[in-house]
């Protein structure tokens, strides 16, 4: 992984992918593969978030890279390798073929999680993990889920500024659209988003309800959380605020909060798509079409 966020203003003129990506263009096979450790775990997350179901995640997070190999060639530094490479990542998820996950609006949510009874917990000794695990496994998955409510491109913004801290200059040149242009679109996901979470979500607003540990049972019966296949909780996670910077602008305490608690999801660590996409460089074929040495 990058030692520090690509969305950040000065990691456009990062001169370790400047460096890389010459070398990688001029046949050496090392330097493509330790560009591509440095970006996978960004770009995986990025997709995760998007997706939600991992296996998904993966097989589209291989999709972006054997592109950005097969592309690398044409990269002509006219903008940073990393304009190229996220705007890259951008244009192939939202052409992606749209997902059943992708059905959801914030009314069926509502009435999907209205639908789900408040229940005691499950007896520990009954389930094949930590009890916490469960609930945490829950609120992610559900605060995860409702990101699925907003329209790719509006879900796609939010999960670039909100959650990894990309400002309206980065978002902008990112989008290749002006930076208010970004404030507004981005100001419309907080907007839809502020007005489910704070009529619905207890870990918003404190007045609301539903409270995930009450959910969990429910979650589980209706096979949304399974014990035996943890989605999202592990005992030791590297949570999103600590990889990636938040800048903070003019955000009152409640949007402030319904950030945070998309922030405070796991980071998650990618399978090594290095390994994999190193068979496939191997292969005669694919290296005479990337006439790699």
């Amino acid at each position: 992984m990058s030692a520090s966020s690509p969305f950040a203003d000065d990691a456009a003129t990062d001169p370790e992918d400047r460096e890389l990506t010459l070398r990688a263009q001029a046949g050496d096979r090392d330097a493509l593969e330790r560009l591509i450790a440095r970006h996978q775990a960004w770009i995986y997350n990025i997709v995760r978030r998007m997706l939600y179901w991992p296996q998904d995640s993966e097989d589209t997070t291989q999709e972006i890279l054997i592109k950005v190999i097969t592309k690398l060639s044409t990269f002509e530094g006219r903008s940073s390798f990393r304009t190229w490479l996220y705007r890259l990542v951008i244009n192939h998820v939202l052409n992606l073929k749209r997902r059943k996950s992708e059905d959801w609006d914030f009314g069926r949510y509502k009435v999907a999680l209205d639908a789900m009874p408040d229940q005691e917990l499950p007896d520990p000794h009954s389930i094949p993990a930590d009890i916490q695990l469960i609930v945490e496994e829950a609120k992610i998955g559900c605060t995860s889920g409702v990101l699925l409510c907003l329209d790719r491109q509006q879900r796609l913004i939010y999960v670039l500024s909100e959650i990894f801290g990309a400002t309206d200059f980065v978002g902008a040149e990112l989008f290749e659209i002006t930076r208010e242009n970004f404030r507004q679109k981005l100001s419309r996901a907080r907007r839809d988003l502020h007005a489910f979470l704070n009529n619905q979500c207890g870990l918003v607003n404190g007045a609301n309800p539903c409270r995930c540990a009450k959910k969990t049972g429910a979650f589980i019966q209706a096979g949304f959380v399974n014990p035996q296949n943890l989605l999202f909780a592990r005992e030791r996670v590297i949570r999103v605020r600590e990889v990636a910077e938040k800048t903070l602008d003019n955000l009152d305490a409640l949007q402030a909060a319904f950030a945070e608690v998309h922030r405070d999801h796991p980071f998650h660590e990618p399978p090594d798509f290095v390994a994999a996409l190193r068979s496939l460089i191997d292969s005669a074929d694919f290296k005479s079409t990337l006439e790699l040495d």
